[in-house]
């Protein structure tokens, strides 16, 4: 069997490791096939076993190419070795720890503890040739998927730290690695998302700088922030840099970013903690642990601990009390953050967020999104295939902790359920934009012969 695959770029500058899926219509043995370029370059083909059909066979390949290349099947190989590495866990809950040939990260099931380190999603991430891991507690996660589910309306905290997940393999051979995660929401105190299962599906390739993932969410609809919700959620992905340190410390749209400032709701919410705590006549053992824990600097505290307390899981305080003070929270902050005097400002470059009020922006509609730090020119690129409606960015200094996050203010979810994300990251704070660009323009493949 021969057959020449050409790829064509229409987006300029060179691709790195580019993921190209073909297919050839035949029935093909052998899970690695040798293909070679023009040049004489080897490319490896890994055979895709999810989706097979009848006298068709699917192959993904890397390359790293500039406008176009093309490339000759040439017939079975055995592993050469090369590729997708794992590597030794480093978190006990880790489910594979990956050496991409770009990232060295880790992929963990969470253990449903309810703290920071019980979180599911990616927990460890560096890039091999910057070496300094994002993560380094593994008490945040890459990839958490949120709203409207954990929040403290429905009674469980906002990270994902009350459930774990199962993680299918799909496909796991030295050019690919595609996994499949299945949860299902503990159920809150909402009688609308009680009882609801997620998947999500993540792609790692090798020597790419970038990785795929797509979230599904049983069908859903409610309330939030006073406007209908129906399959949008909150995908959050955090970073760390201990406390005093920033790993990213701007924010920008591709076109412009226009954004509110402040967190009216944050700071409700933690004038909130220091009212109860004050006032709770709660006798419980768990409450009284609260109590000693957040005696001390809000700012710098693990912002999960804002939640847990009016968490129903954690069993700090009764419903009736969670219900009746976070009602307040929520009334006082919607009208806080439509008065007046809260304008949305248009920003023309990158948005400093550690120097504007609680180190917290709203931005607008968007697909196209980047953080990254201005000293060492690290960034991290998003794309999604569908706009999410709004964003929260935190970029705090006083704990080091980074958001990015597909909601609007008040826990509103903005990013509809299905849409593919891409995620880059490397040295390219001044170039995003190119990096952006080709996320969203994957190149054209077609089969010759």
């Amino acid at each position: 069997m021969s057959c020449t695959v050409v790829v064509t770029d229409t987006q300029p500058g060179p691709r790195i490791h580019e993921p190209v899926t073909f297919t050839v219509h035949s029935e093909l043995d052998g899970d690695l096939w040798l293909a070679r370029t023009p040049g004489g370059e080897r490319v490896l083909c890994q055979r895709l076993t999810a989706g097979a059909q009848p006298g068709r066979t699917n192959f993904v390949a890397v390359l790293s190419f500039q406008g176009s290349t093309e490339f000759t099947l040439i017939g079975p190989v055995e592993d050469t070795g090369a590729g997708i590495r794992a590597l030794d866990p480093r978190e006990p809950d880790a489910f594979a720890r990956l050496d991409t040939g770009y990232f060295d990260l880790e992929l963990c099931t969470g253990t449903a503890q309810g703290t920071g380190s019980s979180k599911w999603g990616i927990r460890h991430f560096r890039s091999l040739h910057e070496g300094v891991d994002l993560l380094p507690s593994g008490n945040n996660a890459i990839g958490g998927f949120y709203g409207p589910f954990f929040t403290p309306e429905n009674g469980l905290i906002n990270p994902p730290e009350h459930t774990t997940v199962e993680i299918e393999v799909v496909e796991r051979g030295p050019v690919l690695h595609h996994y499949r995660m299945h949860g299902t929401v503990p159920d809150g105190l909402l009688d609308e998302l009680k009882g609801k299962t997620f998947s999500i599906d993540w792609r790692f390739t090798h020597g790419t700088p970038y990785f795929n993932r797509r979230y599904r969410v049983d069908d859903f609809q409610i309330v939030v922030n006073g406007r209908s919700v129906t399959n949008k959620i909150t995908v959050g992905d955090e970073f760390e840099g201990g406390r005093g340190q920033l790993v990213f410390d701007r924010f920008e749209s591709y076109a412009d970013t226009h954004y509110r400032s402040g967190d009216p709701y944050a700071e409700e919410l933690v004038a909130m903690v220091t009212d109860t705590l004050a006032t709770s006549e709660s006798e419980s053992s768990r409450f009284k642990e609260f109590r000693a824990q957040l005696d001390g600097d809000m700012t710098a505290a693990h912002w999960d601990l804002y939640w847990r307390l009016f968490c129903a899981w954690e069993q700090a305080l009764d419903h009736d009390e969670i219900r009746s003070r976070l009602a307040h929270v929520r009334a006082a902050a919607h009208v806080r953050a439509d008065v007046p005097g809260r304008a949305w400002t248009h920003a023309t470059g990158p948005v400093d967020v550690s120097a504007v009020p609680d180190a917290t922006i709203f931005p607008g509609p968007a697909s196209k999104t980047a953080e990254f730090h201005t000293g060492t020119k690290r960034a991290m690129v998003w794309w999604t295939s569908a706009p999410s409606g709004a964003f929260q960015i935190v970029q705090r200094r006083e704990s080091g902790w980074v958001n990015w996050g597909s909601n609007g203010e008040n826990e509103c979810p903005e990013l509809p359920v299905g849409v593919e994300i891409k995620t880059a990251y490397g040295l390219f704070a001044d170039t995003w934009r190119t990096v952006a660009d080709q996320l969203a323009g994957p190149p054209t493949v077609h089969i010759r012969g």
